[in-house]
């Protein structure tokens, strides 16, 4: 019997599964250390790959080198990691050439459990839960196979164990999987062990066998089952080495006669195919004409079966009397059979050798028992957990409770300072704040020195090491109400009368089996002519009896006893899962605790430094005077030069020169002076930093710097910027209801938006650019937000308009890009999921756009979806209702609003636009309506949709039960896509 311990690296299915032989884990470490030291600084793959070579990859969610085979090239890699089992797409960067000492063969192999098939649908809700259950029952455990043979792809058929436990069975009564030996009993192992010990692999009636078209079955109503090779492929039969000697034509002719042979196997297979289904159809007519004759005489019977129901009650009636008789009969026989019994086991007492039999039988599984139960039990890890829990607890820092009640002090100093009204009540204010700030510094001091002393972060891993251990052992643990303190001394008693009473039982019966060991040995002594003894006969007769009755009444006691199979009663199980749940919910405060020991650690850490840099100065906007000091002399030297330039130009005597030659100063001092306005946004950033800090009092200090306005607007209005610096050139084809105008502003092509306010309408628009700004600036990934970014707002100073800034991109609109060349199926999902990502930062902000549509929409390089700005004069309710809110001839507007006019739009009224974008993209050329959402009119139209497609737009398209951004970035619609 082939047996191997291994390690279970990943799962396929619910009866296949990659592993490691044990042996090997001085190999993978070796080969593992290699890899980290050569593949940083090997050569990144080039060309085309090999499928037979093995190269170095770096694994997506563990950032290491493993190695892996190419398996298939598209845009990204398909790689296979040889030495665990599993796959993944990665890119070429990820992949470098190895040498050729790591070029040695996988230490991973495939396996399948012997006789068992799943279903081939992969995507289906069993399969999948079988997957689930086998990966739950051994994915990075220790299994115990059993070969039984090799298939011709390499896969090991095997029985696996773990303990004294099939999981194949495991996985056959979940009913995850099918045994695929015909005519075969799963609990009889004569009929497995007489199927391997038949001539051929498989007996006929197996290939004849209809079965389930599962993995590994052939088209056809026959099953396949696996292509084998013998489990020693080193070991030919002695008649096929003497046939190796035999002449070529001899093995030609055998050749011919076994295609002869395959083509007649085939014939005879096909004919009894036909002559199986012959018969079948002869069977169901029998069958047929069968039911009619009885459906015929049912009535017939049934008139018969009234007049028997009398009868058999009647019957009924004398057969109750004969069971009474039979009763007291049965009571007699009991009587004679116990004194047989006794009688039998008077005999059996005195057969010493079926004795011996039944006790060894009784021997042998009881020490299989106690392999499977060595001592380390599930209890002993609940033990160990609990000791480390509670002896190694870090608690919080003695400074930690002043530095709270410090911080709480200083925040409210900070607070006092924010609210100040006027600057002559800043002095006292600031005193008072330095000297709470130096008592906090000198706290945060403490705490720095005192929780730089603990081991947080290895406690930590430590704790979080158990919890994942107990977890593993007892599932998850439920932090609701509280098990009571008592939980614990309760385990340890339950713990110390279970190990005590183990004990005495193990100890009774090793006590016993060592008496019969003892006679046993002065039986081989008593025995043994060739050597002298003082063994007498009544050593070896006298007491035989006893010895074998006290071994068998505690070797049965040890089988038959609940500590020694594990088994725990209601109370006991209680008393493990409260220490199991009470243990966690030590854990769970501790880490608590130690995640806000290291939020405070890092938060203090900072305020230290910020301290040390503004411990004997105070921050000052200088640095910012100076700079809009340089701005306005340079806005007056690009005026002057202005004047100078209109002057050449409208000069009688004409010098192109020299009017070039001023073009050229201007620009110089343009780009100047908008690198003063980027340095003077810089200084800005650094004082609004500040003032939401450690200086509050900035604003109000120095009102002549202006910081409220920045800080308000989120750094959105520069002040600084007029319409006449800028070299702007009119969009006239964009200019249709403002005036736009596109320059260069900081290296960038820009727009200027102009809107023309009054008092009114400047502080509408500067509410509505600043919550837009916000909507960005706010996210933590401002690269990934897909909403197009405002750089700058100013007001005219020479003109009432207000000027938004944003970037230009020529010919970006969704509406253009479909004119000139239309987005793929692919890119369409690639530039729509951008847009659900800019709608859903967007709606998480508490903004409705109300104005998507394709003049609204931007793509970037054909795969990346923006949402554009709107118009910041308008409402909302303008915004929705306007006459540009149309895609093709399809309606943007949502139904709600339709029906009743004045309605404010909501979230849900931007993802009906957005459906109605993705459904234009789709069917440019549509002309139909869609019907108040409840349907979509596709039917008229003849236009086919993708079934995901179309199951996306059902549930955006409808009047009520709208899916949100969030909801339909998850459909299946975008997650196929990646």
């Amino acid at each position: 019997m082939d047996v191997e311990l291994v390690g279970v690296t990943h799962v396929l299915d619910a009866i296949t599964f990659w592993a490691q032989n044990v042996n090997d884990d001085q190999a993978i470490e070796n080969i593992r250390n290699a890899l980290a030291d050569k593949c940083p600084t090997a050569q990144r793959l080039l060309g085309t790959p090999n499928p037979q070579k093995i190269y170095g990859a770096v694994f997506s969610e563990d950032s290491c080198w493993y190695r892996c085979k190419v398996l298939q090239q598209t845009d990204n890699f398909h790689v296979s990691y040889i030495d665990y089992g599993n796959t993944e797409f990665i890119s070429r960067s990820a992949l470098v050439e190895l040498p050729g000492e790591l070029q040695s063969p996988c230490l991973a192999k495939k396996y399948k459990f012997w006789g068992f098939n799943v279903s081939t649908d992969q995507d289906s809700a069993h399969f999948l839960q079988g997957k689930a259950f086998l990966q739950n029952l051994i994915y990075g455990k220790k299994v115990r196979i059993q070969k039984k043979s090799v298939c011709f792809d390499g896969t090991v058929l095997v029985q696996a164990f773990q303990g004294n436990l099939d999981i194949g069975e495991e996985v056959l009564k979940m009913k995850f999987a099918k045994f695929t030996l015909p005519g075969s009993n799963r609990e009889s192992p004569m009929s497995v062990r007489a199927l391997q010990e038949s001539h051929c692999l498989w007996p006929q009636r197996v290939l004849d066998w209809p079965g389930p078209q599962g993995d590994g079955d052939m088209p056809g109503s026959t099953v396949c089952m696996p292509k084998l090779r013998p489990a020693f492929p080193d070991q030919s039969p002695l008649s096929m080495k003497e046939k190796s000697t035999a002449t070529a034509q001899h093995a030609a002719n055998l050749v011919k006669k076994k295609m002869e042979l395959v083509e007649e196997n085939q014939r005879l297979k096909a004919e009894r195919e036909t002559q199986r289904r012959e018969d079948q159809l002869r069977d169901s007519l029998s069958e047929l004409q069968k039911l009619k004759e009885e459906t015929a005489n049912y009535a017939k019977e049934a008139e018969r079966w009234k007049v028997e129901r009398n009868t058999l009650q009647n019957q009924s009636e004398q057969l109750e009397e004969h069971l009474k008789v039979a009763k007291q009969e049965v009571q007699a026989m009991r009587g004679q059979l116990k004194k047989k019994e006794k009688q039998v086991d008077k005999l059996l007492d005195s057969a010493v050798a079926e004795r011996f039999c039944r006790l060894a039988e009784r021997v042998d599984s009881l020490r299989g028992l106690r392999e499977r139960n060595p001592g380390n039990t599930d209890s002993d890890s609940l033990t160990e957990s609990i000791n480390v829990v509670i002896n190694n607890s870090i608690s919080a820092p003695v400074a930690m409770e002043k530095l709270e009640s410090a911080w709480r002090d200083y925040s409210l100093a900070q607070e006092k300072l924010k609210a100040c009204p006027t600057k002559e009540q800043l002095g006292d204010l600031i005193d008072n704040r330095n000297k709470v700030r130096g008592v906090l510094a000198a706290t945060v001091e403490s705490f720095l020195q005192e929780a730089k002393c603990l081991p947080v972060r290895q406690r930590m891993d430590k704790l979080k090491e158990v919890s994942s251990s107990l977890t593993a052992v007892f599932g998850p643990a439920s932090m609701e109400g509280d098990v009571g303190e008592q939980a614990f001394e309760q385990y340890y008693q339950w713990r110390t009368q279970r190990s005590r009473l183990t004990s005495s039982v193990r100890d009774g019966t090793d006590k016993a089996l060592k008496a019969l060991c003892t006679w046993s040995e002065n039986v081989g002594k008593f025995f043994c002519l060739s050597a002298k003894t003082v063994v007498g006969v009544n050593d070896i007769v006298d007491g035989v009896n006893e010895l074998l009755k006290q071994a068998e009444i505690n070797v049965a006691k040890e089988l038959d006893s609940p500590l020694s199979v594990g088994e725990q009663n209601n109370h006991e199980t209680k008393v493990v899962s409260n220490a199991f749940h009470k243990v966690m919910q030590h854990i769970q405060s501790e880490q608590s605790l130690l995640s806000d020991i290291m939020e405070k650690y890092l938060l203090n850490t900072k305020f230290k430094g910020e301290m040390l840099q503004w411990q004997n100065a105070s921050p000052t906007p200088d640095s910012l005077f100076s700079v809009k000091k340089r701005i306005r002399s340079l806005r007056a030297q690009l005026r002057w030069r202005q004047v100078e330039e209109a002057s050449l130009e409208e000069a009688e005597d004409f010098d192109l020169t020299e009017i070039l030659k001023k073009k050229e100063e201007i620009a110089e001092i343009r780009n100047t002076l908008f690198q003063e306005i980027g340095q003077e946004r810089k200084e800005y950033m650094k004082l609004s930093a500040l003032a939401e800090g450690c200086c509050p009092e900035l604003p109000l200090l120095y009102p002549e710097a202006d910081i409220h306005s920045h800080m308000s607007s989120g750094g959105l209005v520069v002040k600084s910027l007029d319409r006449d610096m800028f070299d702007a050139e009119p969009m006239k084809e964009l200019s249709g209801r403002r005036p736009l105008v596109c320059t260069e502003f900081q290296g960038q092509r820009v727009i200027l938006k102009g809107y023309t306010v009054n008092e009114e309408a400047e502080a509408r628009v500067l509410e509505r650019t600043t919550q837009f700004h916000r909507t960005r600036t706010q996210r933590e990934s401002q690269t990934d937000t897909a909403i197009l970014p405002l750089l700058a707002l100013f007001f005219g100073k020479s003109d009432p308009l207000a000027y938004v800034m944003v970037p230009y991109f020529p010919n970006g609109s969704l509406w253009a890009v479909q004119a000139a060349k239309p987005l793929t199926a692919t890119e369409t999902v690639k530039v729509m999921r951008g847009v659900a990502r800019g709608l859903q930062a967007l709606h998480a902000a508490g903004v409705t756009h109300a104005s998507l549509n394709p003049n609204n929409v931007f793509v970037l390089h054909r795969h990346q979806g923006m949402v554009g700005d709107y118009d910041f004069i308008k409402t909302p309710v303008q915004r929705a209702m306007d006459s540009g809110m149309v895609a093709g001839s399809i309606s943007l507007v949502a139904p709600e609003l339709c029906q009743t006019q004045g309605t404010p739009p909501t979230p849900a009224c931007d993802m009906y636009s957005y459906g109605c974008l993705l459904f234009w993209l789709h069917a440019p050329g549509f002309n139909g309506d869609l019907d108040s959402g409840r349907r979509l009119a596709l039917d008229i139209s003849g236009v086919k949709l993708e079934a995901r497609l179309q199951a996306l737009l059902s549930k955006l398209l409808v009047c009520v039960g709208r899916l949100t951004a969030a909801e339909t970035l998850a459909d299946d619609y975008f997650l196929s896509d990646q």
